[in-house]
Formats: C-alpha cells, sequence, structure tokens
C-alpha cells in the first residue's frame, strides 16, 4: 500500500500530540502543551507523565475528527519509542499499543530525534539527498548526514550540553520566565549582539561544547552586578543578543565545516531551537555567503509535534519496518 493512513502519537516530553497522515500527507496535527511546568521553571517528569494521561486520549479524538478519518480507517498506529522522559514515553507507547491491538493493525515505533529531520518531508520545498541537518534541542546538539529517508549519520553532536539548555539556562540566570529559551530569543529581537564578547566553543571535528559560554555568562554576571546592582535589567536585551549570537556562531562554524569537507550544499535545521529567530535568520545569511540551498521547518513542525512522527512513520510503513506488542520505551534511544 503506497497511502497508508496512519495516527501517530507523541509524548516524549511535555507536549501530548496526535497527527494522521495519508499517502504522506499530514490530514492533522493537534498538539496539548502543559502550562503545569511554568511555575517550576522547567519541566517535571511525573507531572508531564499525569498531563499525558489526561490529555491524550481528547487529543486523538480531535486529531481523528480534523482529519475526517474514522479508527477503522487507518492501516497503523505509530509512537515515539524515544528519546525523551520514561514516564511520559510510556502513556503514548501503551496507548498506541492498546489502540493497535484493538484494531489489529500493524504497530510502528519511532525515533524522536530521525523524526525532528524528517519534518522537512511535510510540505515542500523538500531537500535533496544526501544533506546535512542541524539537529538543534533542549536534549540534542547534532549535524547529522542524512542519506535516505531512514539511512541517516551523526558526524557531530555536544560533548556536553546541548545548545538548547544553553539558552534556558542562561535564560534563568537572567531572571527571564520559563520557557526560557523562546523569551531570550524574544528579548535578544531589541538588542545589540556585539555589545559584549563571550567565548565560542572549539572543539574537534564537527563536536560541540556549550558548558563553556554558560560558565563564561555566569562569571560575567557576578562580576558586572558587583559593581552595579541593576546591570541586568539595564543591558538584558544586549546581554541577550550577544549570547545567542555566540550560540549561533558556534553551531553555524561546525556546520560550515562540515559542508564545505562533504561537498555539501544541502543544509536543513530541525529541532525546537530551530524555532529561533536569530538562527533562522543566520542560516539564511550563510546560505547566500556559502551558496547553499537551505530548508527551514515551520514552526508548528520545530518544536515536539505528531506530524513529524506520522511523516516518519509513513516511510517505515513504506518499508514494513513495524514493532510488536512487545516493544518498550527506549528512553536514550540512538539512531
Amino acid at each position: 500500500m503506497t497511502e497508508p493512513t496512519i495516527l501517530a502519537i507523541e509524548s516524549s516530553c511535555d507536549e501530548t500530540s496526535a497527527a494522521v497522515i495519508r499517502g504522506g500527507k499530514v490530514l492533522s496535527n493537534i498538539i496539548a502543551t502543559q502550562a503545569v511546568h511554568e511555575k517550576y521553571g522547567g519541566v517535571v517528569p511525573e507531572l508531564a507523565s499525569r498531563a499525558h494521561q489526561q490529555n491524550i486520549i481528547p487529543v486523538v479524538a480531535q486529531a481523528l475528527h480534523t482529519a475526517n478519518v474514522n479508527k477503522t480507517d487507518l492501516n497503523a498506529v505509530a509512537f515515539t519509542r524515544g528519546p525523551g522522559l520514561l514516564g511520559a514515553l510510556l502513556v503514548g507507547s501503551s496507548f498506541a499499543k492498546s489502540f493497535a491491538l484493538g484494531l489489529n493493525i500493524p504497530l510502528i515505533d519511532v525515533n524522536h530525534m530521525q523524526a525532528h529531520i524528517l519534518a522537512h518531508f511535510i510540505d515542500d520545498p523538500k531537500p535533496n539527498f544526501p544533506f546535512l541537518c542541524l539537529t538543534v534541542s533542549g536534549g540534542h546538539t547534532q549535524i547529522v548526514l542524512v542519506k535516505d529517508h531512514l539511512d541517516m549519520e551523526i558526524i557531530g553532536q555536544t560533548t556536553d550540553d546541548a545548545v538548547g539548555e544553553a539558552f534556558d539556562k542562561t535564560a534563568k540566570m537572567l531572571g527571564l520566565p520559563y520557557p526560557g529559551g523562546p523569551m531570550l530569543d524574544k528579548t535578544a529581537a531589541q538588542g545589540n549582539p556585539a555589545a559584549f564578547s563571550f567565548p565560542v566553543g572549539n572543539m574537534p571535528g564537527y563536536d560541540f561544547s556549550f558548558s563553556g559560554i554558560k560558565t563564561s555568562v555566569l562569571y560575567f554576571l557576578k562580576d558586572k552586578t558587583k559593581d552595579n546592582p541593576n546591570f541586568v535589567q539595564e543591558n538584558l536585551a544586549d546581554i541577550c543578543a550577544s549570547v545567542q549570537y555566540t550560540l549561533i556562531k558556534t553551531l553555524l562554524k561546525k556546520v560550515v565545516q562540515a559542508a564545505k569537507d562533504l561537498g555539501i550544499k544541502e543544509v536543513a535545521i530541525a529541532g525546537g531551537v530551530s524555532a529561533n529567530s536569530g538562527l533562522r535568520q543566520a542560516l539564511q545569511d550563510y546560505a547566500k555567503k556559502y551558496d547553499w540551498n537551505v530548508y527551514i521547518p515551520a514552526f508548528q513542525y520545530c518544536t515536539d509535534n505528531a506530524g513529524m512522527i506520522a511523516i516518519t512513520a509513513h516511510y517505515q510503513y513504506l518499508k514494513g519496518d513495524f514493532a510488536d506488542q512487545y516493544v518498550s520505551p527506549e528512553p536514550r534511544m540512538k539512531f
């Protein structure tokens, strides 16, 4: 079957999402966010699991309704197997397994990080193979060589913190509300990226390190507020812009190196941090400078969503890549 109808479920962290895809076309992509984490300044795993339990049935029902698809029309059910929070993954995987078993249709387990990359195949324009994808999120920073839909190789990754964590922790140091990364991005738009200087990480090969810049920002703030307690408030936009500039420069420096070494002109970004306006603009600027064809996903497919799980499941279905009822979540799942 070349046009299967698949229900996909995403529950790796703090978004409960369901999507329906038919023949590679996403018919619905419903996302329920979890406001419960705001007062804690970060995701609380147990609260995330409970929220998934509350949200999953109405979200799936809405996805089917929006797509105008009956459950008996489905050819398979897909879910995120990992990586992610174990309790959150268990909610999605348990629901998907039960749903598939009840309908007596195949089950498809999807790698969350591969799905972020394949989000580029939901809408046009689509990248040509091979291409490089900079995958950036709160938990991952990777440069991936994508040879085919289901043939990918990580050629560079962070040796410590992910870039999303660097954004979030810097935002926390500056007193910005949760979610920190998007708030830092918004504030940076009003600032001068050349106002302050922070170190650009320089790891061997295509790898990254972001622990250094976090430490640098911490000592910078301690030093400046010692003389002027109001320093952060008076220079907030410039600090945000300078930190964001440094993080983006660190990321794209390695992408430029990899693209040059491998002779690749097709470059994409994916993951939650790909929603960052500074990174999106910088990639466009680099495209002109290095004559790249660049691919940036729509905002709804940057952060965690079931649409990207659905498109990945579509290609796995065509390949006959199914799971059995004994499949378990893998919080640290690799490619």
